[in-house]
């Protein structure tokens, strides 16, 4: 069985990996960190940007994959993972200031409640009841 939603999300969740590891590549090279953090502040900032989307992800990519095997899946499974995935874009950003801001609040806010969401779903669709 084929399952496009999760694949197409995978996919994203490389790209944002991707893209979190290339913002730390460029203050380990602009600032000639080659272990650790250094002491940088920023460089510390984006690698736990990435660690967050490492640690959160995959169990989200493993709940759409469960409920897509499940035939309950369809358009709202897409656009539901398709917004964790800019969110997470939007927390990334947000690790870059010193303050609490939206970008960070509001990307981890909305991750986190998808990732709830479709927990419940997962409940339902195992108690027969979605």
């Amino acid at each position: 069985m084929i399952l496009p939603t999760t694949l197409c999300l995978c996919a994203c969740a490389v790209l944002v990996n991707l893209w979190l590891g290339l913002r730390i590549g460029q203050i380990r090279g602009k600032e000639h960190i080659l272990h650790g953090d250094g002491d940088n502040p920023l460089l510390m900032q984006r690698m736990r940007a990435q660690a967050n989307f490492i640690e959160n992800t995959p169990f989200l990519l493993l709940l759409v994959a469960a409920i897509e095997l499940t035939g309950k899946g369809g358009t709202w499974l897409a656009l539901a993972g398709g917004v964790y995935m800019v969110a997470r874009i939007a927390h990334g950003f947000g690790m870059d200031r010193t303050t609490i801001n939206p970008l960070r609040a509001g990307g981890f806010g909305i991750g986190l409640l998808i990732s709830l969401g479709l927990a419940v779903v997962a409940v339902l669709i195992a108690l027969g009841r979605f």
